[in-house]
């Protein structure tokens, strides 16, 4: 059977199954919030200490806080094709991070499992696997609707010249010619929150995915966030020019506290809006981040602490570049606390697969946590979790022929391949979490064992060619 053909038919049979929510309720609204190289202690409720998050906060303190939680990769748009398929990166589509590689169109995502279980299905921002023209846009994957950046490196412009309403291009010239008024963050929750209120009155389920585009390049934000910061701030230099993208406010680190501040003020207009729609006792709410914080790639110098007590950033398979903050809120259903239970975006779709009361396609590499949030005591663990990143050749839509960086978490060992084609280190998570001192000679059993996995949890991807943007050529 072609892959075209078992994805059509796990969707006919998706469609002919009756949802079961659990004791007979109604299945709940889904709000998943993602942020964009946002760090693991950027956040107050993980240890923060400048920048002020107080909703995110709340949410942490209403809902349940994990400790242990990783991003699909430790770039972006492998990170959001694991998270949509529920395949980590030894098998997911898209391991390359360009942000044209497409979805395929056999790929079933999370969005087509929800949609046909019923739910209203709405993603707003950026997206990363699918540009214009490819089989990988939102709405070939199962988003009703869409607005945002399709191409992830348009996605670096805070202010766009246009965003995608589905297919169609809807321009800002108020943005062009050196002009900045409107924010692209802004205008795409604005559009989220229009989303919850239109589905809010039809009595629908509905599952809303937002991915903004902060605290990611470019460091840029409207003035009013800036402000709560402007004398509490230190700026310090000298640093490294990235295409003049750290800060055209000339304040690299006011900017970076008034963007994540940013995110948590469209994290509260969410919940507020779901509060007052009536919807926030039957809404399940996720945050997290894409993957670790950039903040040392533009010389942070380590001054908001981003990393929290982690060593590595964005890039690396180390903890600071693949663990992130990930919060759950569903009140009157999940209790409360703090988790350590080890979850990563593979085990998204099949959680909300389980939340909506259908069933998840076979072969995925994740697991339902719903057990954990609902405080039963019957929940799974993962034998290991994986992670990769092969070098890719544009040019060609090749990858090159070699072990890639990979990094492997079974129980609290974790291995870490650094560079491609080096040795693997070994970390006791329990003992060393900033992962200092590497163990592989004393523990060559483990090292043994965990080359085995990075050996079987990997098929080599597939070429993966970038398609053309006629509007943004990226």
């Amino acid at each position: 059977m072609s892959p075209h053909a078992s994805r059509r038919r796990f969707l006919q049979l998706l469609a002919g199954s009756a949802a079961l929510p659990a004791q007979g309720a109604p299945p709940p609204n889904i709000v998943f919030i993602m942020a964009d190289d946002l760090g693991y202690g950027d956040l107050g409720c993980y240890g923060q200490k400048i920048i002020q998050t107080p909703n995110i906060d709340r949410l942490a303190a209403e809902g349940i806080r994990f400790t242990d939680a990783y991003a699909g990769c430790t770039v972006c748009a492998p990170s959001r094709s694991v998270l949509m398929t529920g395949k980590h990166m030894g098998h997911t589509s898209v391991r390359a991070n360009t942000g044209g590689v497409p979805l395929l169109a056999e790929d079933v995502t999370v969005a087509e499992v929800l949609k046909q279980a019923g739910y209203m299905t709405g993603a707003f921002g950026k997206w990363g696997i699918g540009d214009i023209g490819s089989d990988g846009v939102p709405w070939k994957q199962g988003f009703d609707t869409y607005y945002g950046y399709l191409h992830q490196i348009h996605a670096h412009n805070q202010y766009p010249g246009f965003l995608f309403s589905n297919d169609d291009v809807r321009p800002f010239p108020q943005n062009l010619g050196g002009y900045k008024e409107m924010y692209g963050n802004d205008l795409i929750t604005s559009m989220a929150t229009g989303f919850l209120r239109e589905a809010g009155s039809k009595k629908k389920p509905f599952f809303l995915y937002l991915a903004l585009t902060l605290p990611h390049l470019e460091l840029l934000v409207p003035t009013d966030s800036m402000q709560p910061y402007d004398k509490t701030v230190v700026e310090d230099g000298p640093y490294r020019d990235l295409r003049n993208h750290y800060s055209t406010q000339g304040k690299p680190r006011t900017s970076y506290a008034g963007m994540v501040s940013r995110v948590d003020r469209y994290v509260g207009t969410l919940m507020e809006t779901a509060k007052e729609l009536g919807l926030e006792d039957n809404t399940i709410f996720f945050f997290c981040s894409d993957n670790g914080t950039a903040t040392p790639l533009w010389n942070d110098k380590g001054y908001f602490n981003s990393a929290g007590p982690f060593r590595g950033h964005k890039t690396t398979m180390y903890e600071g570049g693949i663990r992130t903050p990930m919060i759950a809120r569903w009140k009157g259903r999940v209790k409360p606390g703090v988790s350590n239970l080890p979850w990563y975006f593979a085990d998204v779709l099949p959680t909300l697969a389980e939340l909506a009361g259908t069933v998840a396609p076979t072969g995925l590499d994740g697991i339902s946590i719903v057990p954990a949030l609902l405080g039963k005591s019957a929940q799974k663990k993962h034998d290991y979790m994986y992670w990769e990143l092969p070098k890719y050749n544009k040019a060609a839509g090749t990858f090159a022929d070699e072990t890639p960086m990979q990094a492997v978490r079974m129980g609290n060992w974790k291995g870490v391949r650094p560079k491609a084609g080096g040795a693997l280190e070994l970390y006791d998570l329990a003992k060393d979490i900033g992962e200092k001192t590497d163990v592989a000679a004393k523990f060559p059993a483990v090292v043994k064992k965990l080359e085995a996995i990075c050996k079987t949890a990997r098929h080599a991807p597939r070429p993966q060619k970038d398609i053309p943007n006629p509007h943004f050529p990226g």
